[in-house]
C-alpha cells in the first residue's frame, strides 16, 4: 500500500471532500484539524466507508510542536495544506495561519515529505485586477493593496524558499470561490445566500451587487488538488472557471430577496485563467454554475 497522505483542515468543507476522494482511490489518509471551524460531521461518510486503518483523525493545530512528531511517525508522502487563510479570518487569525504554515514546512523538511500542496484564496492573492486583465493569469505582478494579499503572497514566497533551499517540492493552487455541499453559512456567498433563502431572509448586496466572482464547484476543486499531488511542481496554478457571475445575478438564481448595503464590496470584478492548470495538471472545470447549484 502506498504511504499515507496528510490533509490539514481535513474536517472542513474542502478538506473533507478531498478526504472522501483520496479514500475512494485507496489511499491512507491522516486528517489534522483543530476543529475551530471543521466538524466531525463532515467526515461522517469517510468514517463509515474507510477501510480498517485507512483513516486517522488527529485533533491538532498546525502550529503545535507535535506536528513534527506526527510526521515522523506517520511518514506521509504528500501534505495537502488547507488550514491556511480560511474565509472570514481576521488579521490575527490570518497571521497565525501563516505561522502555522512555517511550522508545517519545517516539520515536512525535517521528515522527508516529498511534496506539499497548498490551497490559497485567489481573490486574496491577486486583489483588485483591472477588467482588461481578466481572467487574471499567474504571471501578473502582485500589487500589495490589502493585508490578506500580503499574507497570501507570503505563503507563496515561503514555498519558493523551502523548495530552493531545502528541496521541498510544492504546488500552490489559487482557488476561486469554491461552493458545494457541507459549506458552512459563513464560508462563502453561495452558502450564505442559500441559508438566507431557506429562512426567507433578505440578503445584503455589498456595494451595488454588480461585482463579479468566479464560482468553482467543490468536485472540480478536489480534482485539481488530487492532480497537484503528482504534477505542477514549483508552480502557482490558478484553479477556476474563468467565468464571471455577478452577485446580483447569483441572488436571482437562488431566489433570495436583496437589499443594498454600505459594506465594502471587495474587487469589482474577478475571474482567473486556468490555462496553466490545463497544461501542467491536465485539469479544467467541468461543472457549470447551473449544475453545481442544482446539487445543493
Amino acid at each position: 500500500m502506498p504511504p499515507p497522505v496528510l490533509v490539514t483542515g481535513g474536517a472542513g468543507f474542502i478538506g473533507s471532500a478531498l478526504v472522501d476522494r483520496l479514500l475512494a482511490e485507496g489511499r491512507q489518509v491522516d486528517v489534522v484539524d483543530n476543529f475551530s471551524t471543521g466538524s466531525l460531521a463532515n467526515l461522517a461518510t469517510a468514517r463509515s466507508t474507510a477501510a480498517a486503518g485507512a483513516l486517522k483523525i488527529h485533533q491538532l493545530d498546525v502550529r503545535a510542536e507535535e506536528m513534527d512528531e506526527l510526521l515522523a511517525r506517520r511518514e506521509p508522502s504528500i501534505i495537502y495544506h488547507l488550514a491556511v487563510l480560511a474565509p472570514g479570518q481576521g488579521i490575527v487569525q490570518a497571521a497565525e495561519s501563516v505561522a502555522g504554515t512555517v511550522n508545517l514546512l519545517e516539520a515536512a523538511r525535517r521528515n522527508g515529505v516529498a511534496k506539499v500542496v497548498v490551497a490559497l484564496p485567489a481573490v486574496s492573492l491577486y486583489g483588485d485586477v483591472p477588467p482588461r486583465e481578466l481572467p487574471v493569469k499567474e504571471g501578473r505582478t502582485f500589487e500589495t493593496t490589502a493585508l490578506d494579499s500580503v499574507f497570501a503572497r507570503a505563503v507563496c514566497d515561503l514555498l519558493a524558499v523551502y523548495r530552493s533551499e531545502h528541496q521541498l517540492e510544492y504546488s500552490a493552487l489559487a482557488l476561486t470561490n469554491v461552493y458545494g455541499p457541507r459549506q458552512r453559512e459563513t464560508g462563502g456567498v453561495i452558502a450564505s445566500f442559500r441559508a438566507s433563502a431557506q429562512r426567507g431572509d433578505a440578503v445584503d448586496l455589498h456595494g451595488d451587487g454588480r461585482q463579479t466572482r468566479d464560482f468553482l464547484f467543490i468536485d472540480d476543486a478536489v480534482d485539481a488538488l488530487v492532480r497537484a499531488g503528482l504534477k505542477g511542481g514549483g508552480l502557482l496554478i490558478n484553479i477556476g472557471t474563468g467565468t464571471q457571475t455577478s452577485i446580483r445575478d447569483l441572488a436571482e438564481r437562488l431566489g433570495v430577496e436583496t437589499k443594498l448595503s454600505i459594506k465594502p464590496a471587495g474587487p469589482a470584478r474577478f475571474a482567473v485563467s486556468s490555462v496553466r492548470a490545463r497544461i501542467h495538471l491536465q485539469w479544467e472545470s467541468w461543472t457549470t454554475l447551473e449544475d453545481g447549484l442544482s446539487q445543493l
